[in-house]
C-alpha cells in the first residue's frame, strides 16, 4: 500500500537469514551500484540501508569485494543517515546482534531469530512512519520456527508483517487481510491463499476470499498503474471446471464473486482455464497482454508461471498492509550461500519496486 512519505525517507533492507544468500545479494547490489553509476538518475540502492548486523555485512562484503576498493560498511545511528551516503558505502543500522559462528548453508535456530528480529524491527519503523518501505532478503521457514516463540508462529514474512500491521491497528488479525503478488516483467499474479497446505488451500476458495482478494488486487494494482485494473481470474479446477463437468466452485463460489465485483466497478474476467490464461496475461513483444494481473486461486497455481517465465527479475510485493513491502522472488538458496555466485538480480528488482510504489 502506498502512503505519502517526505521525499528522503530510507528504505530498510533485511538480510533474511545469514546462512543464506541474503547478506550476498544485497552486498551485491551495493557493489552493482559502485562499479556502474547510474547516469539516469539516483542508484538503486539510494536511500536504503541494511536493518541488521554490521558484523554480518562486512563478512558478505568480503564475500563480494575481498579486496574492499569499492564498497564499504558503515554503522548508522538512525535510518536517516543512509540518505547522505555516497555510492560505494553499505549503511548498516544494528538492530539485532548475531554471532560469528553461523556458518553458510545452515539451518539453525540463531539464525531464524535474527532473521524475526530483523523483519520485527523494520515492520515497527514502517508502521511508526519511521522508514518508507521494507525490502526483505529470503528468510528460512525452517529456522524461523526453530527460533521458537513468537516467531514460531509465522510460516513466512507475510504472516509476520500481517500480525505486525493488525497489533499496530489494534485490530484482530481477520480484519488486516492480506495477499501475496508475484510479478515480473512480463506477468502479475495475485494469490487467494498464501502458506498453506493444499488441502486447506481448496478449503480456502470460498466466496468471502475470492471477493476480498479481487478487492484488494484492485485497490493496489490502482494504486501502482494510476487506473483500474483489468483482473484475470484462473479456475480452481481443470478446464475451470468445464461447466461443472470437473467441479462446481467456479460456478458455486468463483463467479458469484465476481460478479459482486462487477457491481462494485471492478473490472473482473474469468474464470478461465487455469493452464491458459497466464498465457493471455503475459507482456508480449508488441505490447501488454490481455490482463493486467491473474487471480490464482492457491500458492503453486500463481507461482510457477511467473517464476518460470522470469525468475532473476521476480518481485514479491504484499498487498492489504498499510506499508510498503516487497522481496526477491526466490528463497535462502543454502546450496550456494557463502560461494559469491548469487544472482542479485531479484533482489535489485524489489528495491525498483519498492522506490515505484512509494513515489
Amino acid at each position: 500500500m502506498t502512503r505519502a512519505m517526505p521525499p528522503l525517507q530510507a528504505i530498510a533492507i533485511t538480510p533474511g537469514d545469514p546462512c543464506g544468500i541474503g547478506p550476498e545479494i544485497i552486498a551485491k547490489a551495493y557493489l552493482k551500484d559502485a562499479l556502474a553509476p547510474s547516469t539516469a538518475g539516483p542508484a538503486v540502492t539510494h536511500r536504503c540501508f541494511v536493518a541488521g548486523d554490521v558484523q554480518l555485512m562486512e563478512k558478505a562484503v568480503g564475500l563480494v569485494d575481498p579486496t574492499g576498493q569499492h564498497l564499504r560498511v558503515r554503522q548508522i545511528q538512525n535510518a536517516d543517515e543512509s540518505c547522505d551516503c555516497p555510492v560505494g558505502v553499505l549503511p548498516v543500522l544494528q538492530v539485532a546482534k548475531l554471532s560469528d559462528a553461523l556458518a553458510w548453508g545452515q539451518i539453525q535456530a540463531e539464525a531464524g531469530r535474527f532473521a524475526g528480529e530483523c523483519v520485527q524491527w523494520a515492520a515497527r519503523a514502517a508502521l511508526q512512519n519511521k522508514i518508507a518501505a521494507v525490502v526483505t532478503a529470503p528468510l528460512h521457514k525452517e529456522a524461523l520456527s526453530a527460533a521458537g516463540a513468537p516467531f514460531n508462529a509465522f510460516p513466512g514474512h507475510t504472516e509476520l508483517l500481517q500480525t505486525e500491521a493488525a497489533r499496530h491497528a489494534n485490530l484482530p488479525l481477520a480484519q488486516m487481510p492480506v495477499r501475496m503478488m508475484l510479478a515480473n516483467d512480463d506477468l502479475r499474479t495475485v494469490l487467494v491463499s498464501i502458506h498453506v497446505s493444499m488441502r486447506q488451500a481448496l478449503d480456502a476458495v470460498t466466496y468471502d476470499n475470492v471477493l476480498q482478494s479481487l478487492r484488494i488486487t484492485h485497490q493496489a494494482l490502482s494504486r501502482l498503474l494510476g487506473r483500474p485494473p483489468k483482473i484475470g481470474v484462473a479456475g480452481l479446477n481443470p478446464h475451470a471446471g468445464e461447466g461443472g463437468l470437473f467441479g462446481r466452485e467456479e460456478i458455486d463460489i468463483i463467479q458469484p464473486a465476481m460478479s459482486q465485483a462487477l457491481t462494485e466497478g471492478l473490472d473482473v474476467h474469468g474464470p478461465f482455464a487455469p493452464d491458459t490464461i497466464y498465457m493471455r496475461a503475459r507482456r508480449k513483444v508488441n505490447g501488454p497482454g490481455e490482463f493486467d494481473v491473474v487471480l490464482a486461486m492457491y500458492h503453486d497455481q500463481g507461482l510457477i508461471p511467473v517464476k518460470y517465465m522470469g525468475l532473476e527479475q521476480g518481485v514479491n510485493v504484499t498487498l492489504g498492509l498499510p506499508l510498503v513491502r516487497t522481496s526477491p522472488d526466490h528463497g535462502t538458496a543454502f546450496d550456494i550461500a557463502g560461494k559469491g555466485v548469487a544472482d542479485a538480480a531479484s533482489l535489485v528488482a524489489a528495491i525498483r519496486m519498492a522506490h515505484q510504489l512509494i513515489g
